[in-house]
């Protein structure tokens, strides 16, 4: 973790989740903001550790993950710009899970205390920081859905699918995720995952190239979501 420095009056954290702030309480706030570089596979948030910061991240893709008995489990996945620790504001000042970046991230520390006396005061701020919390728990509420509901050629087609349309926000991209993670995100075996991905490219779905995937056939893919 690397300090940094760089402008940030247009960025979404002022612009859009700080609109129902004044500008002395943004500059309050963002007075004691530290920026920081994150590398890949670095802990950003720690679970079980104690938090005194939020982390408004401002470039990269992140992992949330949950430690169980050894086990990683993989609860979401998420691209800047977006909060980190929103969990924080409202519960106990302990991560309840980990996040990690995926590939290279910046981010700003924020003091919670400060952060949280703002929220609970202004009802519009407060609005702001549920609406994007609600997003995010969403999406990982219906990932576990999918893994609890669907067989393993569904969970792998919902995975893709969402990381094509909400994450990289293309047909063709290029994963930061080992082949691991993504099984442990969509909740199969690595050899699992990586027999789908096969089947799915012999099917001309997608293609696959190492780390590069793209979906040739988001309908077929879309059917395989719906039915798996």
């Amino acid at each position: 973790m690397a300090a940094i420095q760089e402008e940030c009056s247009k960025c979404f954290f002022k612009q859009g989740l700080c609109k129902g702030l004044s500008e002395d309480e943004f500059r309050s706030i963002f007075d004691q903001t530290k920026q920081y570089v994150y590398k890949k596979g670095e802990t950003i948030l720690k679970q079980g550790a104690k938090c005194s910061e939020l982390i408004f991240l401002t470039k990269g893709i992140v992992k949330f993950v949950s430690d169980s008995n050894g086990r990683e489990l993989i609860i979401a996945i998420d691209k800047a710009q977006t909060l980190l620790g929103l969990a924080n504001i409202l519960n106990e000042d302990v991560n309840l899970f980990s996040i990690v970046a995926v590939e290279e991230c910046k981010g700003c520390a924020i003091n919670l205390n400060r952060f949280k006396l703002y929220a609970l005061s202004n009802r519009k701020f407060m609005f702001e920081i549920m609406s994007l919390s609600t997003q995010m728990f969403r999406d990982a509420i219906f990932n576990f859905i999918s893994v609890a509901r669907k067989q393993s050629n569904g969970r792998i087609a919902d995975v893709l699918l969402y990381l094509s349309q909400k994450i990289y926000q293309s047909r063709a991209f290029s994963l930061g995720l080992s082949r691991q993670e993504l099984a442990d995100y969509a909740g199969c075996s690595k050899e699992q995952l990586i027999h789908t991905l096969r089947t799915f490219t012999s099917d001309k779905i997608i293609w696959v190239s190492g780390k590069k995937i793209e979906i040739l056939d988001e309908n077929k893919l879309l059917t395989i979501s719906r039915v798996g």
